[in-house]
């Protein structure tokens, strides 16, 4: 017998999105109030942001007779793109060349590997991506919230991670003229690697490829195009999918704190009298409870342990029946109480203020007599010695260490962070030594000509060796400013030219005057230093020339210049 096939009622029921196993009714919330509405991002956003960026940012515009015309930007449909690949330009409907525009469509979209993010399973996303509406007209704030304690409920939007997608785009761009072409591509390669789109909305990251050119002629008009393409960095996500929104709204539950205030106090909640009623006849507010007992299979014992006495030492107990233990001690051990050890064995013992432990004493500490020991005393505080003290060295150490050993000699201090202060003068017959130099002299050589590395000099020292060495230095500029321009006044050809002039004399402390100190041109032109030589003859400043090295003589009407180190 066939099965008899269900209605059309049914088979629609049967598919309903409440009977779906993956379904859950706790996260279906009321959704048509809210601002924030579920978020997609499709490819035609993408192709809205290229747009848009073309004609509100890029603004493409070309000059043609002293006018300012705008570019049109138009996406390809299939026909006109297979009208373009035919004819290689576009024309209108009165079959005039479109001149100048831009087209450009969509050739291809591939999984970006580079975003290793994924949502797991498209038909139930586990991996979201959560913010929350810091304030909405259901959860605002008022004093009676504030009052009983009321926690808002906190309301969460879980956007599902979208999928990253590269997009390519092929551009053709036609204009009449190669400047106006330029001017075109000039401001759209000036946009790579920035984010198209519209503001407040989704924009995405551009990469541009290389500018193809070529130019092509139709019914005798020029034409130049271009094209490039254009690789788009963006990610998709639908507004649903299977059923199932994309964007969901979840709200945390709210709490409600309660407190009260009490008029009774605890002893108000004691019992007053058996039979659970009070003195006056009132009921109390504890009732009265039954005394009932428990036996246990196995009894326990307490036994009296070193020091510690007990009633009923070694008796058992088991619940049968009641049994009372005093725990108590030999002797007192109250604060008040005088305790008796015949021996005392701890780590630390306090008495008073006063603290032993095997290695240290803390307080203070008053002896009548003599004390003798084999080992360290240390004391923390002040000892104040009425008699002698016989030492074989003294070791001082307030903030620095000091060490009077039985040669004579004496250490201060044992780090490098130690201080010492001396108040008074200083006398120090021999040496000193600061970081490992010996310091022997302290000099009032103005000259430092001993150039000793153990002696220190004095401030006169200091100032007399400076003030030699300023004087020095005021020498030293007068000649380095020296620098004076010279033109020949006569020429022996074929290779010396002479200058009525006199070079400056350089100071002792400085290196001799050479033709390294001058710049020589002849005829504006500069003359290599490696073929030059200079000699003074007399008052005449004579320049000689290698002309097998220079590669030219000199002639009687060549102007020579000279500029450098002259006296005057």
């Amino acid at each position: 017998m066939a099965n008899k096939p269900i209605s059309r009622k049914a088979r629609i029921e049967s598919n309903a999105l409440s009977i779906r196993p993956d379904f859950n009714r706790g996260q279906q919330l009321r959704r048509d109030n809210d601002i924030y509405q579920n978020i997609s991002v499709t490819i035609k956003d993408v192709d809205a942001a290229i747009m848009f960026y073309f004609n509100e940012v890029i603004k493409p515009s070309v000059n043609e007779n002293k006018e300012v015309i705008k570019v049109p930007v138009m996406y390809a449909s299939p026909e006109r793109w297979v009208s373009i690949q035919k004819q290689g330009f576009m024309r209108d409907k009165r079959q005039q060349l479109i001149v100048p525009a831009i087209i450009f469509r969509r050739t291809g979209i591939q999984k970006n590997e580079n975003v290793p993010v994924s949502k797991i399973d498209a038909n139930n996303p586990k991996n979201f991506v959560t913010f929350e509406q810091k304030y909405t007209q259901a959860n605002r704030y008022d004093q009676f919230s504030r009052q009983i304690g009321i926690t808002p409920s906190r309301e969460l939007y879980n956007v599902v991670v979208p999928d990253y997608i590269t997009l390519s785009y092929e551009f053709t761009i036609w204009t009449s003229l190669i400047e106006q072409m330029n001017s075109i591509v000039e401001k759209i390669n000036y946009t790579n690697g920035s984010y198209w789109g519209e503001p407040g909305k989704m924009r995405f990251r551009s990469n541009i490829d290389s500018f193809s050119d070529a130019s092509e002629m139709d019914a005798g008009e020029r034409i130049v195009k271009t094209t490039f393409a254009v690789t788009m960095f963006g990610y998709i996500i639908p507004k649903e999918f299977n059923k199932m929104v994309t964007t969901k709204k979840q709200l945390t539950p709210k709490k409600l704190v309660f407190s009260m205030d009490m008029d009774k106090d605890s002893s108000d909640f004691l019992p007053k009298s058996e039979g659970g009623t009070s003195d006056t006849g009132e009921m109390s507010l504890t009732p009265a409870t039954e005394v009932f007992g428990i036996k246990t299979s196995k009894s326990f014992t307490l036994e009296a342990g070193n020091s510690i006495v007990i009633s009923n030492s070694g008796v058992s107990f088991n619940g049968s029946q009641e049994l009372r233990q005093v725990v108590s001690t030999i002797q007192p051990i109250l604060p008040s109480s005088n305790v008796t050890f015949n021996s005392l064995t701890t780590n630390t013992l306090s008495v008073g203020g006063t603290t032993f432990d095997p290695t240290s004493y803390t307080g203070n500490l008053n002896v009548t007599g003599n004390i003798s020991t084999t080992e360290n005393v240390t004391v923390g505080g002040d000892a104040i010695i009425a008699g002698t003290i016989t030492a074989k060295e003294f070791h001082t150490r307030v903030i620095s260490s000091s060490i009077i050993y039985q040669s004579g000699s004496t250490q201060f201090g044992d780090t490098l962070d130690d201080t010492h202060e001396f108040s008074g003068s200083m006398s120090i017959t021999g040496s000193f030594s600061l970081n490992d130099i010996t310091i022997n002299e302290i000099s009032n050589d103005g000259t430092l000509l001993d150039a000793s590395q153990n002696a220190l000099v004095t401030e006169l020292a200091v100032k007399t060796y400076a003030n030699s060495v300023t004087a020095s230095v005021a020498i030293e500029q007068v000649y380095l400013r020296k620098n004076y321009y010279k033109v020949t006044n006569s020429i022996s050809v074929p290779s010396t030219a002479s200058f009525n002039a006199v070079s400056a004399s350089a100071p002792s402390t400085l290196t001799a005057t050479t033709e390294d100190d001058f710049i020589f041109f002849i005829n504006g032109q500069y003359m290599e230093h490696d073929a030059l030589t200079i000699q003074q003859n007399g008052s005449n400043f004579l320049l000689k020339v290698d002309n097998a090295s220079i590669g030219y003589n000199l002639e009687i009407d060549d102007e020579i210049v000279a500029l450098g180190k002259f006296d005057s």
